[in-house]
C-alpha cells in the first residue's frame, strides 16, 4: 500500500506543472519557423546574446520586458539563473565589448506585436495570452520548471 501511495505521489509530482494554473505559466515564443528544437540553454545564450543567429543564419531579435516586470524576473531567474539586478554587471561588462543587451518593450502587448512582426524575434508572455502569429518554443511555470512540449499544456480560458 505505501508503495502505492508513493507511485501516486510521484505521478502527481510529475504532472503538477502541466496541471499548473495558466496564469502562472510564462510562454517563450519565436518567430514562425524557430521554435523547433530549441532548448533552455539556447535561450540563455541568446538572452545572454552569445547566440545571435537562428540555424538557417537569420538573426535573432530577443525582447525583454522592463526589469521591474514580474514576467521578466521570472524568466530571468528560470532562463538565465539570476535576476535582472543581478545580471547588471554581466551587462556592464558585456557592453564594455560592444555588446548591447536585448532591448526593452514597454508592455506584453508589445512583445507580441514584435515577435509577430520581426523576422527571427524572440520574447515571452503569459501563456494564454500567446496568438497564433508565434510560437511557443517552451513553458515555464511558477517554479521555475520547463515544459519543453507546450502542446502538452492547455490554456484553460
Amino acid at each position: 500500500m505505501q508503495r502505492l501511495t508513493l507511485f501516486i505521489s510521484l505521478i502527481a509530482a510529475l504532472l503538477l506543472p502541466v496541471m499548473a494554473s495558466a496564469e502562472e505559466l510564462l510562454a517563450v515564443i519565436v518567430s514562425p519557423g524557430h521554435a523547433k528544437g530549441i532548448k533552455r540553454e539556447d535561450i540563455s545564450l541568446i538572452y545572454k546574446r552569445k547566440k545571435m543567429f537562428w540555424n538557417d543564419g537569420s538573426k535573432i531579435q530577443p525582447v525583454n520586458l522592463p526589469a521591474a516586470n514580474p514576467l521578466r524576473r521570472a524568466f530571468s531567474q528560470a532562463i538565465l539563473g539570476a535576476t535582472p539586478e543581478e545580471l547588471e554587471n554581466y551587462w556592464n561588462d558585456a557592453y564594455f565589448h560592444g555588446i548591447s543587451p536585448p532591448h526593452v518593450l514597454s508592455s506584453e502587448q508589445a512583445v507580441a506585436h514584435f515577435v509577430a512582426d520581426t523576422q527571427g524575434a524572440i520574447g515571452y508572455l503569459p501563456f494564454c495570452t500567446v496568438e497564433s502569429h508565434a510560437e511557443i518554443a517552451l513553458v515555464i511555470t511558477s517554479t521555475g520548471h520547463l515544459i519543453d512540449d507546450p502542446s502538452s499544456v492547455s490554456c484553460s480560458k
